[in-house]
């Protein structure tokens, strides 16, 4: 059986699994020759950035405690229209390199467009037309990730994880919610009253239980 959550290197030895002409499939492909990538990071990346792009399209992307930043390099190849990207996370893989080479060699394009850098996430400055994305910042990194975008009015996109009832809010919620619910239903509802339309959305959790996914865009120009 072929896990999508799989924590498993993906390799040259996969590339039969990945033989179709979708842009998915040459993504994976490219994937497999890095060498460097567990499988349900590229599960993931996919389906957050396909999600995403769907509903906010332009800007620059923003990609926050990115790890090796395929996500940040997903959204570009879904929207050409993306002038630039950046990948930022305080301590980048030291295989991110490899990756960021390997996709650049594919799309050529993506070499100058995608930007891994090394920064904690309140060190990365954002601006109104960004796109902020990040797949699995552990805790209250996702608050941090979603009051930084809010603070500038930037359209956001969270796929949280690590549910911390220590350093997140639960609110009043545990009596009706388990805890990790009950923290992404407050996020949603902070997001609202900061004046964000909201959407609530799932990736196939086969890839990870931790798979609600958190979008919002200023009400002004959602």
């Amino acid at each position: 059986m072929f896990a999508h959550g799989s924590r498993s290197r993906l390799t040259e030895k996969d590339f039969g699994r990945f033989s179709g002409a979708t842009l998915f499939d040459r993504l994976a492909r490219t994937v497999c020759r890095a060498g460097v990538l567990p499988r349900k990071e590229l599960y993931e990346a996919w389906e957050v950035a396909r999600r995403t792009r769907r509903l906010f399209r332009g800007g620059r992307v923003v990609d926050l405690a990115a790890g090796h930043g395929l996500l940040a390099h997903v959204m570009v190849l879904l929207d050409d229209s993306t002038p630039l990207a950046v990948a930022a996370d305080a301590a980048v893989p030291p295989s991110a390199a490899r990756l960021h080479q390997v996709l650049g060699d594919e799309w050529p394009r993506l070499r100058d467009r995608v930007s891994p850098i090394t920064a904690a996430v309140a060190d990365v400055p954002l601006d109104a037309d960004d796109v902020v994305v990040s797949s699995h910042a552990c805790g209250a990194l996702t608050d941090l990730i979603l009051d930084g975008a809010a603070s500038v009015r930037a359209r956001v996109a969270v796929l949280p994880c690590c549910h911390d009832v220590t350093n997140c809010d639960a609110g009043p919620l545990t009596g009706w919610l388990d805890v990790p619910l009950a923290i992404d239903v407050r996020r949603a509802a902070r997001l609202e009253q900061r004046g964000y339309r909201v959407w609530t959305q799932r990736i196939p959790a086969a890839i990870t239980p931790k798979n609600r996914l958190l979008l919002g865009a200023p009400r002004e120009r959602s």
